[in-house]
């Protein structure tokens, strides 16, 4: 097992930070140019949110395949195809000329991601010891945040000074030359034991896993979490970029930066978690994130600028405590495990989008309140029901 301060540690925590940060730098490229995406389209909001919809939607679907796959041929197979899948399905976006061809490819792309998402953390579970893994499952969620800023500050500069196209190649080239690192750095598995007649037997597994209540739960409220944090920002770029504010592409992206606060949380969930109940963070987590929202009600730049950095800061430590909680908790097939919860992760972030959405256009910030606040309100009794499926006491 890898233990924490070796070498292998380091080298092993790098590349799965790594392989993190390429992932999501490439599925979040587009969301801070959706508004430039509607008017180059002349589509609505709504439609053009596909943009980000379709890969994380096509990411969730393909999770569970890629981590039944991973028990047959390995997690590290599996993450290495998926990284180096990248830069073909990321130069193919070259060619396409209308909204639904652009949005077919990004659900391409989704389907490329997903092979490394949904197995890494399995990777960690089996390689780490307990503590090493607590520590770099913090790592591995902060890379994920990097990796999210810096894809959406990428595209929102490029796009408005170079253009999609370059934006895109430069994307490709980064996701190539970075496959390659990882590839040279990630430790073989030496703690992986290949379980045949996977393809059989995964949908039992499947029921098993949403069978166990914890599990299942924790899910829940990883998607209904994720729903509110990307789309959260999504509308604020909407309404940044509207009168009277009317910032430019450029100037909006710039509030994932706020995300920065998330990196650092998730970094702390593990230390958190070591002294306290992961199940009494995820309540701190939505509680700091909901009041972010509120926050951004006033209008005032620094108001939104502090209420989004609450926002990231609160959600990110929920995420990483509850995935965590999934990979531990799971008693058989991790990997199908993560993968699920990832499922519920993302697609919760899918539907979300256009959920929120709906509540901006028909309601402004107001309405927006009002459809967080419902989603807010159900992470909360998922929490009270998870505390109750917990054979430990609330410390």
């Amino acid at each position: 097992m890898i233990e924490i301060k070796t070498a292998a540690y380091h080298r092993a925590s790098f590349a799965l930070a790594l392989g993190s940060f390429l992932v999501f730098c490439n599925l979040y490229m587009f969301q801070p140019i959706l508004p430039l995406m509607a008017e180059k389209f002349n589509a609505s909001a709504i439609e053009v949110n596909w943009l980000l919809a379709s890969s994380t939607l096509t990411l969730a679907l393909t999770l569970v395949p890629w981590a039944v796959c991973s028990e047959i041929i390995g997690r590290r197979k599996v993450m290495m195809i998926s990284l180096f899948l990248l830069p073909f399905t990321g130069m193919a976006m070259l060619l396409t000329d209308s909204l639904m061809m652009l949005t077919i490819t990004r659900g391409v792309m989704g389907i490329s991601l997903a092979g490394f998402a949904a197995v890494a953390v399995a990777y960690m579970a089996e390689e780490f010891t307990p503590k090493a893994f607590m520590i770099a499952v913090g790592g591995y969620i902060s890379a994920n945040s990097l990796g999210g800023i810096s894809g959406r500050l990428y595209g929102g500069f490029v796009t408005e000074y170079w253009g999609l196209n370059i934006a895109v190649i430069g994307m490709a080239i980064l996701s190539l030359f970075g496959a390659i690192l990882v590839s040279r750095l990630l430790p073989k598995q030496q703690h992986f034991t290949p379980q045949k007649g996977q393809f059989r037997n995964h949908n039992k597994r499947v029921v098993g896993h949403l069978k166990q209540r914890e599990l299942w739960l924790a899910m829940l409220i990883g998607g209904l979490n994720f729903a509110l944090i990307v789309n959260l920002y999504t509308v604020m770029g909407f309404r940044l970029i509207a009168p009277p504010y009317s910032l430019s592409i450029s100037l909006t992206s710039m509030i994932f930066l706020c995300y920065l606060s998330g990196t650092i949380t998730a970094k702390l969930s593990g230390k958190w978690s070591q002294l306290y109940s992961p199940i009494k963070g995820m309540v701190l987590g939505t509680t700091v994130s909901a009041m972010g929202m509120w926050v951004a009600a006033y209008d005032s730049l620094y108001a939104m600028l502090i209420g989004l950095l609450l926002i990231g800061s609160g959600a990110f430590f929920t995420h990483s405590l509850a995935y965590a909680w999934v990979s531990q908790k799971a008693k058989t097939a991790k990997a199908t495990a993560t993968a699920l919860y990832l499922v519920h992760y993302y697609v919760g972030g899918s539907l979300g989008g256009f959920y929120l959405i709906a509540c901006w256009q028909y309601g402004a910030w107001n309405g927006v309140l009002a459809g967080g606040m419902i989603l807010y309100g159900l992470i909360y009794l998922l929490c009270w029901r998870l505390q109750g499926y917990n054979s430990s006491p609330l410390k």
